[in-house]
């Protein structure tokens, strides 16, 4: 949590949620590790957490060339992500959802919460991914992509997010929405749009990654939607 040790935690009512989809709704990181593991291991290369961690939550591209610089890999960030996404395009169809988004986003919705999702993905790869998820996909106002034109920036700016505000209808105050996240540039990126954002990192993540974060949970099922003035379950 972010409060100081002793207090106890203080948090703003919001009216407006926005999620982040890779390894946030949907079970994507550990594919996205299986493929890069397997292409930097034919150079020899170890592809550590460490090193997925600078890359998290970026766009595509740009995720290939921290890859690429962090590990000294011989190719192109092109050739890179060219390699992975052969093997992605195989993996991602086989996506799950992530422990107890199904329950929280049925909720929020059965009690008209407005909820949207800002994902770096593409288009062609969410829509990969989203395979067998579409009625859940469904259940959101609106959906934001790494690729959409008005995201001049991607995480740990604040762009996707602002965007993904201003297309409710009428749009809230940043202040009014919580963000959900598992990447630092992601809790980066909305603490720098003025939202509160909720972190739910992956275990093998480094613990001070996740300082910033407005509260910090294992897994989606420990959210209390009435903290931040939302429906309880």
């Amino acid at each position: 949590m972010a409060s100081s040790p002793g207090s106890p935690p203080s948090f703003q009512a919001v009216t407006h949620l926005v999620f982040d989809m890779d390894g946030l709704l949907l079970d994507t990181e550990r594919l996205y590790t299986i493929a890069y593991q397997e292409v930097c291991q034919r150079f020899g290369k170890t592809y550590t957490w460490d090193v997925k961690t600078l890359a998290m939550g970026t766009k595509a591209l740009e995720g290939a060339e921290i890859i690429r610089e962090a590990l000294d890999l011989p190719i192109t960030k092109e050739e890179l992500l060219r390699e992975c996404t052969i093997l992605q395009d195989k993996l991602f169809p086989t996506a799950a959802l992530m422990p107890g988004v199904d329950r929280l986003i049925r909720h929020l919705h059965r009690h008209q919460v407005p909820i949207a999702v800002a994902t770096s993905s593409s288009r062609a790869s969410f829509d990969m991914k989203t395979t067998r998820h579409q009625d859940f996909f469904r259940l959101f106002h609106h959906i934001v992509l790494g690729d959409d034109p008005e995201v001049k920036a991607g995480k740990p700016q604040p762009d996707i997010f602002l965007v993904c505000a201003r297309r409710f209808h009428p749009p809230p105050r940043p202040e009014k929405c919580l963000v959900f996240e598992d990447a630092p540039n992601g809790v980066q990126a909305a603490l720098t749009a003025g939202m509160q954002v909720i972190m739910i990192p992956d275990e093998n993540l480094d613990k001070e990654l996740s300082k910033g974060a407005t509260l910090v949970l294992q897994s989606m099922e420990d959210f209390k939607p009435e903290l931040f003035g939302l429906p309880p379950f």
